[in-house]
């Protein structure tokens, strides 16, 4: 089974200089085609110039292509024939043949879609999500498609909060991949980062996947550790994540996760944890831990003796009342006043949550940083402009959780 193709997106409003360094940029990092799309690039005049880069896909979507983006690329993508001249006209380039779908459709009502489209050439099917559980019919129809139109000739795509990990399993054998080069900006809704995309394919054939579950974890440093492929599964604080690992169960060996799933993911398996941050598999069910314990016993190790006051009440917290016991104390938001605060602390809140107003600390007060990275930085930047010293020992705790996971991941079944 061939791996698919890397197809970046430009970003739109770059100059032609921009343009050309973003293409070079991305193909040094992976990136195997530079897409331009007639919805979101009016005024790229530089097309030879950008293919002299990097091979391009050109797609028609609200306007037509034009001649120079045509001669200049690798690949074409056109809707449906009847829609576009270039359909059936003399395209040198390979054509991909693309719809994007309104609503998620049964597999019946998908391949009617494509009945009378001619052999010989490559398609994209794109459609919404809709709901996590519908993952099995999805790779069915990948499978249909590719029994007509041939292996590596189909590209089924879904968008959507919840689409990043249905993606990535339908990547095993679609022929393109549309990745992110960065957070900053994705062309479609639930589009991986191209990062994760090249450190899975180096990962052995046929192996499960992992990732980790949270939202805003862009800066996460799980894929750089774990066995691959490892996903980045950035998602909303609200999404069904329930129903998402349900779905993803025969397709991931374990997930790692984070805020603010940690509680919610527990109580889902029901198996009285009050919060998890690993998941195995265990046959056809998911087993839960917190290694999350294992941070905490080291992190207040090096706070040095408690008594502790642990600020926020997540997942984090938690494993500090399990590491901590009698000695940590928990205050949630609503209960941090005006008086400033000394002693042995923990701040558990994530650095983009507000800490409470009134929020100051005594001379001396100790605070532990359990975050890492930029995030980690600016939660130390807080703590320090409202008098106390921080203490980044998130790298630590990071370490030490990380090692027990890869322990409970070993034993997927």
């Amino acid at each position: 089974m061939s791996t698919p193709r890397r197809v970046v997106t430009l970003p739109p409003g770059l100059s032609t200089d921009e343009a050309l360094a973003f293409a070079r940029e991305v193909r040094a990092r992976g990136a195997q085609l530079l897409e331009l799309r007639t919805d979101l690039h009016e005024n790229v005049d530089a097309a030879k110039a950008l293919a002299g880069e990097l091979p391009l896909l050109v797609a028609e979507r609200s306007a037509p292509l034009p001649r120079e983006w045509v001669e200049a690329a690798a690949v074409v993508d056109v809707p449906l024939p009847g829609r576009s001249e270039l359909a059936s006209g003399d395209v040198r380039a390979e054509v991909l043949v693309s719809e994007h779908f309104e609503v998620p459709l049964t597999q019946e009502q998908a391949m009617a879609a494509w009945r009378g489209v001619p052999l010989g050439v490559s398609i994209k099917h794109v459609e919404p999500l809709g709901t996590p559980d519908r993952l099995d019919a999805l790779l069915g129809l990948q499978t249909q498609l590719i029994g007509r139109f041939g292996e590596g000739r189909v590209t089924v795509l879904v968008t959507g909060p919840c689409a990043l990990p249905i993606r990535a399993v339908l990547a095993r054998r679609n022929a393109l991949d549309f990745v992110a080069a960065s957070p900053a900006w994705a062309a479609a809704a639930g589009q991986r980062l191209l990062a994760d995309s090249v450190r899975a394919a180096r990962g052995a054939p046929g192996e499960l996947r992992l990732g980790i579950l949270g939202a805003g974890i862009a800066h996460s440093r799980s894929p750089r550790i774990h066995r691959q492929p490892f996903d980045r599964i950035d998602l909303a604080p609200d999404a069904p994540v329930e129903q998402l690992v349900d779905a993803l169960l025969p397709h991931y060996a374990g997930f790692a996760v984070t805020s603010p799933f940690k509680k919610r993911l527990a109580q889902h398996l029901g198996e009285g944890h009050e919060a998890i941050n690993t998941l195995w598999r265990e046959g056809r069910i998911w087993r839960g831990a917190n290694t999350d314990v294992e941070g905490a016993r080291v992190c207040l190790a090096k706070l040095g003796e408690g008594p502790y006051v642990v600020l926020g009440d997540g997942g984090a917290a938690a494993a500090l009342r399990a590491a901590g016991g009698a000695l940590v104390r928990v205050m949630r938001s609503p209960e941090v006043g005006n008086v400033p605060l000394g002693g042995q602390l923990v701040w558990t809140w994530p650095a983009h949550a507000e800490p409470p107003e009134g929020l100051c600390f005594a001379p001396g007060a100790r605070v532990a940083v359990i975050a890492y990275g930029p995030p980690g930085r600016r939660i130390a930047e807080r703590i320090t402009e409202r008098g106390g010293r921080p203490l980044k020992l998130g790298a630590a705790w990071f370490s030490a959780q990380a090692r027990a996971q890869r322990a409970y991941w070993g034993r997927a079944t």
